[in-house]
């Protein structure tokens, strides 16, 4: 009897450590990564719904510091040194803690990031930055806790925190500028450089609007490498001529990438460079 017994609690157990239940998380994990500019950031955190209660002021109080999500501290890793709002941040991970108002919110980036929500002990020498940035009332609910990349251009973002009906967002600067000029000068100091190389330096010139005439060598020699059908080429020439006031150059390079756009069934292009010829008066 004690052996059958013993039998049936060995397969017992055996059953229990197999049978793993699996439900749905209260708070679900996410991770987002976006590349800005140059620069890598990865923010991880867990987001909880309203579930019909008041979030902020109620589940969220005023004035008190939150884990900005839930369960295990919500992180943000920057893979360069960055400014936030003003603040220069080194490149790392930081755990993002908030204080939030009505009118304004308090972000902290800590820099002990494993931590089940918030720390036992705040330790105000382990902040890294500290900024307040004003928060929006937006008209449509969020249902749950989110984080977004707004606002996403070259040189930076806004880190937008969004729940119930309220949005905060951060904005912080990478330093697209100087990594993309290193990288322009390692690579112009090559040999053997392709029209690719040529174009690239010459459109990251025309978007920051720095010296056109560089551009413009740079993009006439892509163009001059080329076999004529590069309409992108050509296109990106019509603009920096247009730029530095050619209009006489713009046009002609213009009707030739409209004319490789159209051979290629290009539509984008097609449009882009009839607009460009309207307005430069070459149609």
């Amino acid at each position: 009897m004690k052996k059958i017994s013993l039998f049936f609690l060995i397969a017992l157990l055996s059953i229990s450590v197999e049978a793993q239940i699996q439900t749905p998380a209260p708070s679900p994990f996410s991770k987002l990564e976006q590349k800005v500019g140059l620069t890598d950031v990865v923010v991880e955190y867990s987001r909880p719904s309203m579930r019909g209660r008041k979030v902020f002021g109620d589940l969220v109080p005023f004035d008190a510091i939150w884990r900005t999500g839930a369960n295990m501290n919500t992180k943000i890793t920057f893979s360069d040194d960055v400014v936030v709002e003003g603040k220069e941040l080194k490149a790392g991970t930081y755990a993002i803690y908030t204080k939030p108002n009505e009118a304004v919110w308090e972000v902290f980036f800590y820099t002990d990031t494993n931590n089940g929500g918030l720390p036992q002990e705040w330790d105000a020498s382990k902040v890294a930055a500290t900024v307040k940035v004003e928060a929006y009332p937006i008209s449509e609910s969020i249902e749950t806790f989110t984080i977004t990349f707004d606002d996403l251009h070259n040189n930076g973002a806004t880190l937008g925190l969004l729940w119930e009906k309220t949005y905060a967002g951060v904005k912080f600067v990478v330093p697209t500028v100087d990594k993309a000029i290193k990288s322009i000068q390692e690579t112009m100091a090559k040999p053997d450089l392709t029209a690719n190389d040529y174009f690239a330096a010459a459109s990251y010139y025309y978007s920051e609007g720095m010296n056109m005439e560089q551009a413009k060598e740079w993009v006439d020699k892509a163009v001059s490498m080329g076999n004529g059908t590069e309409f992108w080429m050509m296109r990106a020439q019509s603009l920096i001529y247009a730029k530095l006031g050619d209009k006489e150059g713009a046009i002609q390079a213009a009707k030739k990438s409209l004319a490789a756009a159209q051979a290629a069934g290009n539509q984008d292009y097609v449009k882009m460079n009839k607009e460009s010829l309207q307005e430069w008066a070459g149609l």
